[in-house]
């Protein structure tokens, strides 16, 4: 756990942070409500953070699937994801509170892959413009962490998989068990699991999983290749 001995994790109602606080309990972590610490109400996290004083947030609260409600009502997912984020941003940048916030690896095109963290972005859908947009804010604060993550529920849950899309898929768990070696960290770090298809991907868990292509089913988001190179966060974990 390293310096931090309270640390504040948003979001815990959700399929991460149901799995993470099954994985580390309750010990030195607060899971707040999302009426106990709502987002979207400023002075309600400045309160709530002076009275629990914890050393570090761990931001998951927002809003992501399904993908189609950022199309949809684009105001919640401004308010959920964007504002939310700039307020506990604010929040945290008046307590000196560090922050780690979970992004996603649809910042990047998609047009080639091995995406490095420094490498430009160009998010692919209005999900991941949100996700971005919430970047923002923690980029300014110097005293955080961005995780641009490629992860999903365990076990895989759709019946078909995508042969030609392709990502860095790692299990909710998986991150849940070694998230804490990242702590101390700052500035950006890619997390997933080995550059392959969906398909590939889900296949070594559900044999009978059905292989689909996205280019045929005429996909918005025809971009193909969200491959993120994760060298960096190789090297932390394995020390």
């Amino acid at each position: 756990m390293l310096s931090y001995k309270k640390i504040l994790f948003t979001g815990s109602s959700g399929r991460f942070g149901e799995t993470f606080k099954n994985i580390h309990g309750v010990k030195n972590y607060i899971y707040p409500s999302s009426k106990e610490f709502n987002i979207l109400k400023l002075n309600l996290i400045k309160n709530y953070l002076k009275k629990k004083k914890p050393d570090l947030v761990i931001h998951c609260a927002g809003l992501s699937r399904p993908m189609k409600i950022h199309d949809d009502d684009i105001v919640q997912s401004i308010d959920l994801n964007i504002i939310g984020t700039c307020n506990l941003v604010k929040a945290c940048s008046l307590l000196n509170i560090k922050i780690i916030y979970f992004s996603t690896c649809y910042v990047y095109s998609g047009l080639k892959g091995d995406y490095k963290e420094q490498d430009p972005l160009l998010p692919v859908n209005n999900y991941a413009w949100s996700k971005l947009g919430g970047e923002t804010a923690v980029m300014l604060y110097k005293n955080s962490l961005i995780l641009r993550i490629s992860m999903t529920e365990k076990p895989f849950v759709h019946k078909s998989a995508f042969k030609d899309f392709i990502t860095n898929f790692i299990f909710h768990d998986e991150v849940a068990k070694f998230l804490p070696k990242l702590f101390k960290y700052k500035g950006i770090i890619n997390v997933g699991g080995p550059s392959q298809s969906a398909y590939e991907f889900a296949k070594k868990y559900n044999p009978n999983i059905k292989g689909v292509l996205k280019k045929k089913m005429k996909i918005k988001e025809n971009k193909l290749n969200f491959s993120m190179n994760i060298k960096k966060l190789k090297r932390i974990i394995s020390d």
